[in-house]
């Protein structure tokens, strides 16, 4: 999953942009609403964290115009703004959700999980494919009742995957979702990720379209 991350306090946007990444979520950090406009222009993000106090204005302006166009990418609100009043306007404006500051990353955490789920169309954390057990609140899997272990880069790439069974993925598509603006990208990066997820999930887990890309394998 790619994050745009709109916030201009440093030590807190650190913070977030680190427990994003150790969460195996590709995030690009901007800490103006003109630079969170050229992020949206150029790139697909599947979730956004806006705050709503910026240098450059109000990040409700800024979410009531991304509405506007029709763009429906779920955005959480991080804000010290706590009035139920505030809470009612972001809401009102279109957020999918909306988290007072000071916070819990771990929460954060679950909290873009929670949306993410809601967006791809099965709220419920536990699903199963084939012999896979799958917890995506709790980043884990079991295979025929045993604990598989994936890193985070690779249970980031299998998420993609399961948030769009039946979709055939791009190289460039599955590069976009786990590395943010600027970050270095092996040629095979994928290749290897996919043969690790093949030796430890099954060697069907995913299909391969020769030259096309890669889809999730039938359960």
């Amino acid at each position: 999953m790619r994050i745009l991350l709109i916030e201009d306090d440093t030590t807190l946007g650190a913070a977030v942009r680190d427990q994003i990444a150790a969460d195996g979520q590709s995030v690009d950090w901007v800490t103006r609403l003109d630079a969170a406009g050229d992020a949206l222009r150029g790139a697909s993000y599947d979730l956004i964290l806006l705050d709503l106090m910026l240098p450059d204005g109000r990040g409700i302006g800024f979410l009531k115009a991304l509405r506007a166009r029709g763009d429906v990418t779920p955005v959480i609100i991080l804000t010290a703004l706590d009035q139920v009043s505030d809470r009612i306007e972001g809401l009102n404006a279109g957020a999918d959700d909306y988290l007072v500051k000071p916070f819990d990353l771990s929460e954060l955490s679950a909290r873009i999980g929670s949306v993410a789920r809601r967006y791809s169309g099965n709220p419920n954390p536990i699903i199963t494919h084939g012999p896979l057990e799958i917890d995506l609140a709790a980043h884990s899997i079991y295979r025929d009742g045993k604990s598989v272990q994936l890193t985070a880069r690779e249970w980031a790439l299998f998420e993609a995957f399961l948030s769009r069974p039946g979709q055939l993925l791009s190289k460039p598509q599955l590069e976009d979702k786990l590395y943010a603006f600027g970050a270095e990208v092996e040629s095979n990066t994928i290749e290897v990720h996919v043969s690790r997820l093949r030796k430890k999930l099954g060697s069907a887990v995913i299909e391969t379209e020769r030259g096309m890309g890669y889809r999730l394998g039938e359960p």
